[in-house]
């Protein structure tokens, strides 16, 4: 299309639609991919809001001759929610559930509604959507209609198609049908198309459930009622635009087992899941163990049947999972009846569509034959010959998916890179489409044809009945402008793939990507599209991701927006201007860095490190914004303040609110954001003055340090100098010392500076004389400190460089990464000193109490210093709080509190870290309830940077403020993290609530004061 065209066409547009019409490279960048291999880039995207919107639109594009093609979550794994011409996006504004009639047992719902809200609008009612793809957070009910979309509930509740009624829909050239049963809303010349081959139809299809291949032609028979919306169902949007559907609901079981069968290995598994149909299960999936954890909980075996049954009550749910357990053949069982561990197990299954595109030796593998379908009867020798076809390519996949109606998805690790790879995909595919016609299958069992599969069907129905496939769409769409190149004279499967753009050569980068062999291309192309960061409302274990996405509701936002954003700059396609694109730096800058998408996301995207690489090099030679010299070198600004005793005066003047006013506009800080007041007295100087005390104390008493050659020391830890227990919140540094020594364990808080390192003493602990951390006992005491000699002292550390310990992830949140290498380098000088440069083998842990600074020692330092064995040492030796007292105090009993808890689990520690043993030391503790999800949206500099002062708290609504306002006075309100804290501080809808960190929790149950 010329340059005049499209200004005619975007005029055109954005005159007859009331919904936005964006033409930006953004927008079309956002649109690009779906699930699939395949990438088509769009004109411009329309979001119409409502039916006269899609008709307005149609019109102007087939005047202009331009493609259209609908578009509901993007997580088409087949490529048909792609487009050359306009997307019409139907998520901003056609996603309303119009009615729910629980008597007539049916819902009115726009195409863009999200399944999982239609569940939660028909669950007071006691019903629920039959079909659930993994998807069911995000995937819209226009794509289900489109792709006849199925799910795990599918043996019992069929397919999309079976719950469809009646739609409402616009054709290419404008026209307003409503399709149903008798013919109801057929297009003029479908019935004599259809009278005139009632033999061919009645002969040509597969018997099979999950027959999802070509267009559904024999709902239009006589004695299947003529159905034309069923017929429609499955089309991928190439016979007309759907604008509403009247679709039937079911009774939801009011009970639910799920039982867990094991088998000896996934052949086993797939010939036993037709054997169990006929006890009327709500589903039959099968998993092999390389898609499974080794700590996912399942029963011993290779491979697994989940196996769901309902029932009016626990008991006849539970009866009815026992009865199929003790009818199968398995090797192993485990029955689940508590809705907590189903929905854990179900994770597992549901994540699949991510893990699978990582082979266990971190391969990349792609969809393309992601769910074929052959008769249930038939899987077991469709595996055995499936894997045959697959080791005579040379290729890998992990199959698991609808065991019980013969649906397979897998991702294989095609080389889709290269034109020997691409040629082997192409031949793949050819005989692939042949084993499953002749097991009677359907190339496509659940997703649709798309662009993957379309150009097969031939193999499957025959030259004769493709070619009245196309005289079906012709009746429907003669201009051949919806979704052209899907289903009917398809693009060839081996055109428009979405890695094709990519550069061949990896990029030079700043971190790392130790997953993704160094290539931040390959850490890019992670993202598949499955799209679970858009995840609309929180709820149990939905995680962290992506908290941005849920604030603001946009693409952009998401974790799948910005690694499409990142796609299309490395293919500099739309996006030109490579890392100095606005487009993306726009896209990140709501990114608050959490690190959810890390755990969340089912590849590991892990967004923060790509920020931060992003803004490494988009701000190299250029001027940085304001926040980024304050909050990024905050580390220096304190440590400065706290060096020149400037605490008091520089508290004193951020309480001046003019004062503070100009300081926050220079700083680049949000208006509506406090200064955080910094302590008089720093954590280490605390530390210090507590040890000469003690020594002093020591010698008036006559105590003498001894020597314990028996090795029956206490195990001593390293408390860490983070930038914010050292210099905002020493509580939590003084609270945690006393509780790990209270547990019996020596401490050593790690001066933060190499100065600081000569003048405090370790006192509280006896230590051997050996090297621990570069550190050495010096006979005799401590000449000029002012402590007094004793026999046999605390060993203190021998002379290391000047400078300050720090972990860098300030200067890594705001991507000055030579920065940050600097100061980590640099930390690592001071824990290793010239001269020894092996790590101890019996050197303490190093404790960090802020989550945030251990998941920067654990993840960015060795992925930002991967040459140096320093790093990944110092990451292997970092612990948290509880992690510490777990492993080395093991029969250390904490304080019994008895109180209720309120509060959120860090998103670091969610991603990074892990909780598991906070929980049990809470357990033990007696500390009682559930911390929340999600991020509490300050995230470090994020929240106090200017712009992002709505959006902070929007992530605090969602799930920390409500926890914390409906628990009331009574609960301690946890929060390790210094965000977490401040936010709850700040925000006035809470009254200014203070959160503790567990250390301070614990302290205060300590008997005796703090010394």
């Amino acid at each position: 299309m010329t340059e005049t065209d499209l200004g005619e066409l975007r005029s055109e547009l954005r005159k007859a639609v009331r919904g936005e019409a964006a033409f930006d490279a953004t927008a079309r960048a956002l649109t690009t991919m779906d699930a699939s291999n395949y990438r088509r880039v769009p004109l411009g995207v329309v979001a119409p809001r409502d039916a006269d919107d899609v008709a307005a639109a149609l019109s102007v594009c087939s005047r202009l001759r331009v493609p259209v093609v609908a578009r509901g979550g993007g997580t088409s794994i087949a490529g048909q929610a792609t487009g050359t011409g306009v997307v019409l996006d139907f998520t901003r504004h056609m996603n309303r559930i119009v009615s729910v009639d629980a008597e007539a047992r049916t819902a009115v719902v726009q195409p863009g509604v999200v399944l999982d809200r239609l569940q939660e609008a028909a669950a007071p009612h006691g019903l629920r959507f039959g079909p659930d793809p993994s998807t069911h957070s995000r995937c819209t009910l226009g794509g289900m209609i489109g792709n006849n979309s199925c799910g795990s509930h599918s043996v019992a509740w069929g397919t999309t198609a079976d719950s469809v009624r009646e739609l409402s829909v616009v054709t290419a050239r404008g026209e307003f049908l409503s399709p149903g049963r008798s013919w109801s809303g057929a297009p003029e010349g479908l019935r004599a198309l259809v009278e005139g081959e009632l033999g061919r139809l009645r002969t040509g299809f597969p018997d099979l459930p999950r027959r999802i291949s070509g267009y559904a032609l024999d709902a239009l028979l006589p004695e299947k009622g003529a159905d034309v919306a069923r017929s429609f169902c499955g089309s991928e949007g190439t016979l007309g635009v759907l604008t509403e559907a009247v679709v039937a609901l079911v009774e939801a079981p009011r009970a639910r087992a799920l039982a867990v069968l094991a088998y000896s290995d996934e052949s086993a598994a797939a010939e036993a899941a037709a054997g169990l149909l006929p006890h009327r299960p709500l589903t039959v999936e099968g998993m092999a163990a390389d898609l499974v954890r080794a700590d996912a909980g399942l029963p011993r075996g290779g491979a697994w049947l989940f196996v769901e049954t309902g029932g009016g009550t626990a008991a006849e749910a539970r009866a009815r999972a026992d009865a199929i357990v003790r009818a199968a053949d398995v090797v192993d069982s485990l029955v689940v009846t508590d809705p907590a561990g189903q929905r854990a197990l179900w994770r597992v299954r549901e994540d699949a569509s991510g893990t699978a595109t990582r082979m266990p030796d971190g391969t990349e593998a792609w969809p393309g034959w992601e769910d074929c379908a052959v008769p249930p009867a038939r899987l077991g020798p469709y595996l055995r010959d499936f894997r045959g076809l697959l080791t005579s390519h040379g290729l890998r996949g992990t199959p698991y998916g609808h065991f019980g109606d013969g649906c397979i998805h897998v991702r294989i690790d095609f080389d889709l890179l290269s034109r020997e790879g691409i040629g082997r995909f192409r031949r793949f595919s050819e005989e692939l489409a042949e084993v499953v016609v002749a097991h009677g299958g359907s190339l496509s069992g659940e997703h649709g044809d798309g662009q993957a599969r379309a150009e097969l069907l031939p193999k499957m129905y025959g030259e004769e009945m493709v070619a009245l496939f196309e005289r079906a769409k012709a009746v429907w769409d003669p201009d051949d402008l919806l979704n052209p190149g899907m289903l009917v004279r398809p693009a060839a499967l081996d055109e428009n793939l979405r890695f094709a753009v990519l550069p061949r050569e990896p990029v030079d980068v700043a971190f790392g990507y130790p997953h993704d062999g160094g290539d931040f291309s390959a850490a890019v192309r992670r993202c598949v599209g499955v799209a679970k960061c858009r995840t609309e409302t929180a709820g149990p274990g939905s995680g962290v991701m992506c908290p941005s996405f849920r604030a603001t509701g946009e693409e952009e936002h998401s974790t799948r927006g910005r690694a499409r954003l990142l796609h299309e700059m490395l293919a500099g396609e739309i996006v030109t201007d490579g890392w100095a694109s606005t487009e993306v730096r726009d896209a990140l800058d709501l990114c608050l860095s959490c690190k959810g998408c890390r755990s969340d996301c089912p590849v590991g995207v892990d967004m923060a490190t790509y920020k931060a690489e992003f803004l490494h090099h988009h701000y190299e030679g250029r001027r940085r914004p304001a926040a980024h010299y304050t909050m990024g070198w905050l580390p220096v600004w304190l440590g400065t303040v706290s060096r020149l005793r400037l605490a008091g005066p520089v508290n004193f003047l951020a309480s001046v609110r003019p004062l503070a006013a100009v300081a926050k506009r220079l700083g680049g800080i949000a208006p509506e954001r406090e200064i955080p007041r910094v302590a008089g007295e720093t954590f280490t100087r605390w530390w210090g003055r507590r040890a000469r005390e003690q020594v002093r104390s020591a010698m008036r008493a006559g105590v003498e340090y001894e020597e314990h050659p028996d090795g029956g020391l206490p195990k001593t830890v390293v408390l860490w100098p983070d930038t914010f227990t050292e210099y905002l919140s020493p509580s939590v540094g003084k609270a945690a010392a006393r509780v790990l020594e209270a547990a019996g364990l020596g401490v050593l808080p790690l001066p933060p500076t190499g100065r600081g390192l000569l003048r405090v003493p370790v006192v509280g602990t006896w230590l051997r004389r050996r090297p621990i951390m570069g550190l050495r006992p010096l006979p005799g005491g401590m000449p000029g400190d002012g402590v007094p000699t004793v026999p046999n002292p605390p060993a203190v550390p021998r002379a290391a460089p000047h400078g300050r310990v720090c972990c860098g992830l300030t200067y890594v949140s705001t991507g000055q990464l030579d920065r940050a290498r600097k100061v980590m380098r640099r930390t690592l000088d001071l824990l290793y000193p010239l001269g020894d440069p092996a790590f101890p083998g019996d050197s303490p842990p190093i404790v960090v109490l802020e989550p945030s600074c251990a998941a920067a020692l654990r993840t960015d330092l060795p992925e930002l210093l991967p040459d140096d064995p320093r790093a990944q040492r110092v990451a292997s030796a970092v612990l948290t709080f509880a992690e510490a007292l777990e492993r080395h105090a093991p029969n250390w009993t904490p304080p019994r509190l008895d109180r209720p808890v309120v509060g959120q689990t860090h998103c670091h520690q969610h991603a990074i870290l892990g909780d598991a043993p906070d929980r049990r030391l809470r357990t033990a503790a007696g500390l009682t309830g559930e911390l929340s999800g999600g991020c509490c949206g300050l995230a470090g500099n994020f929240g106090f940077e200017k712009g992002h002062y709505e959006v902070s708290v929007a992530c605090a609504e969602e799930q920390l403020l409500p926890a914390v306002r409906a628990a009331g006075e009574e609960p301690v309100v946890l929060a390790d993290g210094f965000s977490c804290r401040t936010q709850l501080e700040q925000l006035e809808q809470l009254g200014g609530r203070k959160g503790r960190h567990l250390a301070e929790v614990l302290a205060e149950g300590l008997d005796g004061p703090e010394t």
